[in-house]
Order: structure tokens, then sequence, then C-alpha cells
């Protein structure tokens, strides 16, 4: 396997690089991403055990500036600073980012680098800040890259950081690009890939460009089983293989969805999907379940309103238990007032968080 993995990423490996710069800083916003089509389950690596695809989105983003110093010594050296106060629970994940990836920014351990960065949306929102959070360090990191080695194409720059992201978490290979990224290898889609994230490659019907998900923030505490726990209990799970069968055959199901724009059949594939996760969870060895009591009711709530007021909206979760609302824009209106008026009972402390699909990651000025 790292033979395999080794010959396939040569391209992210730096041949020449110019003499490094003494000192100076970069900055990137990179977005949250909301899949579609789940991913559960990875191999050594990274690697995702099925293909997935996101829509990113637009207002839940991380912002990270990367200062960084010239340094004799060769070790990693840095400091995490979360919304302005210097946070060290974020910095053996952060260690273990730099391990996975030194073999391709060897220059990682030349410098002692300040990482600051904060979230647009709330800390402890029960949101997954991993992949924006992730996505955006890897930019910076790639933006400095870039300083030694000016002639990186727009392409390699998109696609290497896509690749690096995928390391520090899977899911921060979908939130370099957007409007809908396509990540794992796929048979019926050209240019699919294990190791990287890409623009979704076949037609997008307009509905979906503007689609709009507000976040119903059910519980903002710690989940029982982290994502990475669940993710290796697929090994040996009874139901995997089939899972994995499901998910890249509702890949081929969303293409004409996606062109025509029938959103009887996205909503159908779309929670089919998110159900399918949270099942895998609750039939491995050892099960869990991450899902609330509130999650069930505003389910159920939301299968009524479709039913009587003929508004396609659906539901989507992640690994927890906040439910994420899909619809289009054009029902924003009437979507929002059944929420206010039916939903935010079920969040805690009424909490909710409106966002839409996005155009992906976007570079800030640091002057």
């Amino acid at each position: 396997m790292r033979k395999i993995f080794e010959m396939k990423v040569k391209e992210f490996v730096p041949q020449q690089l110019k003499p490094l710069p003494e000192n100076g800083k970069v900055a990137w916003q990179a977005p949250s991403n909301i899949a579609l089509v789940k991913y559960w389950g990875k191999r050594e690596n990274q690697i995702p055990a099925n293909a997935s695809v996101s829509f990113t989105l637009s207002n839940c983003h991380t912002q990270t500036r990367l200062e960084f110093k010239r340094k004799i010594d060769k070790s990693f050296s840095f400091e995490v600073y979360f919304e302005g106060e210097k946070n060290k629970a974020f910095k053996p994940k952060i260690q273990q980012f730099f391990e996975r990836i030194e073999e391709f920014v060897p220059f990682l351990k030349d410098y002692h680098f300040k990482i600051y960065t904060e979230n647009s949306f709330p800390h402890s929102s029960g949101i997954a800040s991993s992949a924006s959070g992730m996505s955006a360090l890897a930019l910076c990191i790639l933006e400095l890259e870039k300083e030694m080695n000016p002639k990186i194409s727009s392409e390699y720059f998109i696609k290497k950081a896509s690749f690096l992201a995928r390391l520090g978490s899977g899911s921060a290979s979908r939130s370099v690009e957007g409007p809908i990224i396509e990540w794992g290898l796929h048979e019926n889609i050209a240019g699919s890939s294990d190791f990287f994230g890409v623009k979704y490659p076949f037609g997008i019907n307009e509905v979906f460009k503007s689609f709009q998900d507000t976040i119903l923030l059910v519980d903002k505490g710690q989940k029982q089983v982290s994502s990475s726990v669940g993710h290796n209990l697929m090994h040996g799970h009874p139901f995997a293989k089939a899972r994995f069968q499901q998910a890249n055959s509702n890949l081929d199901r969303l293409k004409p969805v996606f062109e025509n724009g029938k959103l009887e059949t996205f909503i159908e594939i779309v929670e089919n999907e998110a159900l399918s996760l949270h099942a895998m969870m609750m039939s491995s060895t050892p099960y869990f379940i991450l899902m609330k009591p509130n999650t069930l009711e505003i389910i159920n709530k939301i299968w009524q309103y479709r039913k009587e007021a003929k508004v396609p909206v659906c539901f989507t979760l992640d690994a927890g238990a906040n439910v994420h609302i899909l619809y289009p824009k054009e029902y924003s209106e009437q979507v929002l007032e059944f929420i206010k008026d039916e939903l935010v009972g079920y969040c805690e402390k009424g909490q909710y968080i409106c966002d839409e699909v996005g155009t992906g990651a976007e570079r800030i000025s640091t002057e």
C-alpha cells in the first residue's frame, strides 16, 4: 500500500525550491462543506473507502493567518492561537498533520510558525471545523511554497492544497473549491482521485448553485465517539461492502439529477445517504448513536411539512446530532418561517445558522 501511495503522489514532492524567505505571513479563508453522498471508512494514508460529493458552503468558514520565521534547528516548531488566545489543545492534531505532509513540503522544519485561526461560526457550535480549518492551513502552507516556486500553476496549487488538506482531515479535501466537489476514485467520474477533491465535472442545474443550508444546532456538546474512531469501526463491519457500493451507486444516480434539477430524486438520495451513515454507526461493534431525540423530532417535522406544504425541503446529517436543512433559494422565506415556527424549539438555545452553496476558498490580504 505504501509503495502505491508513493507512486501516485510523486507529483506533489517539490523538485526545486528557491532560497527560503527569512520571514513573512500569508492568510487564507476556507469554507466548510456538507456531504450529500457520505464517506465513512478510510484506509491507510487518509484514503476514502468510497467516493463522496459535497456542497461547498459560504458563510461557515475558517480564516487562518500563518506567520513564519527562519530558524536553525531542524524540528517542528509552532504556536497556535484560536480567536486571539493561545491554544494548546489544537497542537497534537497540527503536529500529526505536519508529520504527514513533511515529505511534500520539506521546508516545514526550517521555520517557526505562528498560526492564528478563527471560525465564522460559534465555537463548540457542533459544526465540524476540521474541514475548513485544515483546508485553510494547507492553503497557507502552499502559499509559502509558492513564494519559493512562483511557477506553480493555479491548477497545481488547488490540487496540491486539496491533497495536503486531506492528510489533515479527509473532508478538508472538499473545502478548497466549489460549488460541488467530488472526492474519491469513481469509475464513472473522469479525473476523480482518492488523493484530492475535484470540481464536479458534469452539468449542474442552476437550482443547485444557490441551494440553501440552514443548520439546526441540536447539540453543541462533544460527540461521544469521534469521527476518526467511527471511520476505523468500518474495518470488519458486516455491512461495509454493501455501504461502499451504495455510496458509489448514489453518485451515479445523482449525475442526471444535478443536470435536470429533479428535486424529488435529489431528496430521496440525500436523505437516504444521511440515514445510511447513521445506520452504519448503530450497527458497528461497538455500536453508538450520535443522533439525539430532537434530531428525530426535526426529521419527522420536515417530512410532515414537505408532504403538507409541497415544498422541496430535505435534511442531511453529518456525524453528529445537528440537522442540515437543504432547499432551493426560491423557497427561503417559506422554509425560514417554518423553521422559526416549528423547529427552533428543538435547537439548543434556539440556535441555527443560515448558509448557502459557495464558491470555495479565498486568499486574504495580510497588509
